[in-house]
């Protein structure tokens, strides 16, 4: 069958490639054309679009890109009708994909969708988008199996993906070598993650660095985007004796004693990891005035968001100070019960998630929507 997959961030990258992979296992003859990444490509997909040509943060950021955007919303729905797929999977990236979504499904096309928008988060009412448009949706938090039945709407819930990658990329490098191949000091690590977009990552690492005057005894690596060049970090951390590893991410944070991460999916994956963690987010005052009146959850982080309850310390907009952030990372980095409270949260998280097997669940379910086996 002929599969035609979009997702416009590193995250939705990586799961669609496994994705892709069990799809393989269970449909030999699959075909992939896609919009992506590296890793989507090394499974076979024909690469479309890169998503780095397509992450634009923000309501400001987008307004000033809409020319660019509405011409790859074009270029999209002209791509499909050529490939003329069995299956359209959307994963993640609502803004883009829902359109689609409308268009394929209108072009009468099977339309699958993989990791679900934040609708719990604000703007619900594009579940009825979902429900018109969206043949199935395969949720991977265990909250919104309940979201959805708010609104007539059943979901499979796959478990999260994360699970399966983490437990496959343990293969870390050894620690002697991490450090001497990243040219490493002896002193304890912490890891910073602030993002995989350009202007997030601008924004995010300045005043993530701003602390380390205060940590001598620790050393400061970044978590750079595989999708951004050397040259960026480069100019970036100019000046400094920071380090920046690139798709060592996982060994960064097995090694790290603490991590300042900027919300999302990173955030899951510190927690995995078992690294305590202080959330970072600060976005342009415009974005941030607009998303204070649109969101409706209580917290930023989803290891907050799926615990129900304050796990990780979150440091939003204007609380994102170097004296905020000194004392968070502080607290976690030196008091043992700090530390020891948020592994067990952690391991209560962990059993929350479904187990392993996501990307498996849902190739299976996928193949049998479309087979009718």
């Amino acid at each position: 069958m002929r599969y035609y997959i979009i997702a416009g961030e590193a995250s939705g990258d990586l799961h669609a490639s496994n994705l892709m992979r069990e799809l393989k296992e269970q449909d030999p003859v699959a075909e992939f054309r896609c919009w992506g990444g590296d890793l989507m490509e090394q499974q076979g997909g024909v690469m479309v679009k890169r998503y780095r040509d397509l992450a634009f943060m923000g309501f400001i950021e987008v307004v000033a890109h809409l020319p660019t955007i509405l011409r790859n919303f074009r270029f999209c729905k002209s791509d499909i009708r050529s490939f003329n797929p069995d299956a359209v999977i959307l994963v993640d990236y609502p803004g883009f994909n829902l359109r689609i979504a409308r268009f394929a499904h209108k072009a009468g096309l099977k339309v699958f969708y993989y990791i679900s928008p934040q609708l719990w988060a604000w703007r619900s009412s594009r579940v009825k988008t979902i429900r018109q448009s969206v043949d199935k949706m395969f949720v991977i938090l265990p909250f919104e199996t309940e979201f959805y039945s708010k609104f007539n709407y059943k979901v499979d819930f796959v478990g999260h993906p994360l699970l399966d990658v983490i437990n496959e990329d343990l293969s870390v490098l050894k620690q002697e070598l991490f450090y001497t191949e990243n040219k490493l000091d002896n002193r304890p690590l912490i890891a910073l993650l602030p993002g995989s977009r350009r202007m997030e990552i601008e924004k995010m690492l300045k005043v993530m660095l701003s602390v380390r005057f205060w940590f001598p005894d620790y050393q400061f690596v970044v978590a750079g985007a595989p999708s951004l060049e050397d040259a960026f970090y480069q100019n970036l951390l100019g000046g400094t004796d920071i380090k920046y590893v690139k798709n060592q991410t996982y060994s960064l944070l097995s090694y790290s004693k603490a991590a300042l991460v900027t919300s999302g999916t990173a955030t899951l994956e510190t927690a995995l990891m078992n690294v305590p963690q202080v959330v970072c987010y600060k976005g342009s005052i415009l974005s941030y005035l607009i998303a204070r009146q649109l969101v409706k959850i209580k917290y930023i982080s989803l290891v907050n968001l799926i615990s129900g309850k304050m796990v990780v310390p979150e440091l939003i907009q204007d609380d994102l100070t170097r004296k905020n952030l000194t004392r968070e990372l502080s607290l976690i980095l030196n008091h043992e019960t700090v530390r020891q409270t948020m592994y067990t949260q952690y391991r209560k998280l962990k059993n929350l998630l479904g187990g392993r097997g996501a990307s498996s669940r849902t190739a299976t379910l996928i193949v049998q929507y479309l087979t009718g086996k």
